[in-house]
């Protein structure tokens, strides 16, 4: 048997701001029982819903230095859906309306929370062979396990792997400050530890000194080796690529699932979907007020609507595309310039856009069920998500080939009657628009091809079970 503990900020269902939520709780579910104990220890924060909060128990609680200050740690625990979670818990550092904040107060939340993780880990009846680390938040961890944490028994021989969500994040601050906050020695602060260009850098710390690194995709763990992907990090991602492993993330199948998903209005599957599936686009379009039409063409958005995310490139080719037989349906907060295109385009452009500016689960739902096609043109993209579920929904995704992209959505053949998508090379917005429009064409004049297109999506298989195999075989190397 071997057990592996998963140190991570956020989790499902406790707390999200991200994917790394959704990769951290759900993925331990899906392990062979027989031979992995995968557990989940992450902060308990003040705004989880009270419903969370209730279910945990007191474990344990104890006290360490950090930043000069003795601190309360708090163990809780509870189980949820098989997989045991246990939380540390410390109101001076996990109060405040959401996980993450000002930086430099989130490096030392997080130096605490790894130290605590770790100084937890031997009074829980538990013993990780493997610490699996996700992002920046737990970079500290390999890192203290290489140094104060390597004597003793309990933590001889235990291996850390260090998985990157998204490289542009890595904890930077000076290292006077990273230095006091961590405790550790003026050792680690040179070019080929922690330092980078001059600053502490918590993520780099993690990468060199876990036993494995992990990305979650394979094109991206090659594309950040890369001067233009690396993010400053390139060089040491060239340096460890013998460790690195590329592992494309799932998405939950039951959670994600058009047969039986309570928030849309008519339930369907790959064999039902020509007649069902228009159902959802009815309902969208009454719901939202656009045109009443079963044959337009509809394109869905659902994003952080962020630079990295290609809004750049919508913003270009927006009024081109409007003035095709197109609706386009958005849902997403972010940076204000793209906001407030959106709501520009659905002002000018009334019953052809619908710019809705919030989250919602339940519309994010709707919307994945009732578009014909779903638009993601990534900058970059480590792995991204929401291209498995239009993929799960036989909402044909438009994507350009990047990272997870590239590695998730086959691009449509017509001459061997291939793919589930449809894609482009180049960062460039006429690119994409005459991508979007060769889509449209297939939709508009060959409505059989777009129906194997679908069912093609529909059939791929991007759920947890085949990212745990994957996850369980690198466990294996150690």
């Amino acid at each position: 048997m071997k057990n592996v503990l998963f140190i991570t900020s956020e989790a499902v269902p406790f707390i999200k701001t991200g994917g790394l939520a959704d990769v951290a709780g759900s993925l331990p579910k899906y392990f062979d029982k027989e031979k992995y104990d995968v557990r989940v220890i992450l902060p308990k924060y003040m705004c989880m819903k009270q419903e969370y909060k209730d279910m945990l128990r007191y474990r344990t609680h104890f006290y360490l230095d950090i930043a000069w200050k003795t601190q309360y740690v708090g163990v809780l625990e509870t189980e949820y859906e098989g997989v045991k979670f246990y939380f540390i818990d410390n109101e001076y550092y996990f109060s405040g309306q959401a996980p993450y904040g000002d930086t430099k107060w989130d490096i030392e939340k997080f130096a605490f929370f790894s130290k605590a993780a770790l100084s937890a880990m031997p009074l829980l009846d538990f013993r990780p062979d493997i610490v699996h680390c996700h992002d920046w938040q737990t970079g500290l961890v390999p890192v203290y396990l290489k140094e104060r944490f390597h004597e003793g028994e309990f933590f001889r021989d235990i291996k850390s792997i260090m998985t990157i969500h998204n490289l542009k994040f890595q904890g930077v601050w000076d290292i006077d400050t990273v230095k006091n906050i961590s405790g550790l020695s003026e050792y680690f602060f040179t070019p080929d530890k922690l330092e980078s260009y001059k600053d502490g850098n918590l993520l780099k710390g993690g990468l060199v000194y876990a036993d494995k690194i992990t990305t979650v995709s394979e094109t991206y763990a090659q594309e950040i080796k890369t001067d233009f992907y690396g993010e400053g990090l390139n060089g040491l991602m060239c340096a460890r690529s013998n460790d690195l492993w590329g592992i494309v993330n799932g998405i939950d199948y039951n959670v994600y699932n058009p047969a039986t998903d309570r928030y849309i209005v008519k339930n369907y599957n790959q064999i039902t979907f020509r007649k069902e599936k228009i159902k959802n686009k009815r309902a969208l379009q009454a719901e939202l007020g656009l045109e009443q039409n079963d044959k337009v063409f509809m394109i869905g958005i659902v994003s952080r609507l962020t630079d990295q995310k290609g809004f750049d490139l919508i913003q270009c080719v927006m009024d081109e595309l409007c003035n095709d037989a197109v609706q386009i349906v958005v849902l997403g907060t972010g940076e204000a310039r793209y906001e407030n295109m959106f709501r520009h385009f659905a002002w000018k452009y009334g019953n052809k856009v619908s710019a809705n500016i919030y989250y919602s689960e339940e519309m994010s739902h709707k919307i994945y069920s009732s578009c014909d096609a779903f638009l993601m043109p990534s900058l970059f993209e480590p792995c991204g998500l929401s291209q498995l579920m239009s993929l799960r929904y036989g909402t044909v995704p438009i994507v350009r080939e990047t990272g997870g992209l590239k590695d998730t959505v086959e691009p449509y053949n017509e001459y061997e009657s291939k793919g589930t998508g449809f894609s482009f090379a180049n960062y460039n917005a006429h690119e994409m628009l005459s991508t979007i429009r060769y889509a449209e064409r297939i939709y508009y004049d060959r409505k059989r091809e777009w129906n194997k297109i679908v069912d093609r999506a529909m059939k791929a298989d991007f759920s947890w079970k085949t990212s745990a195999k994957k996850y369980e075989e690198l466990y294996d190397t150690l």
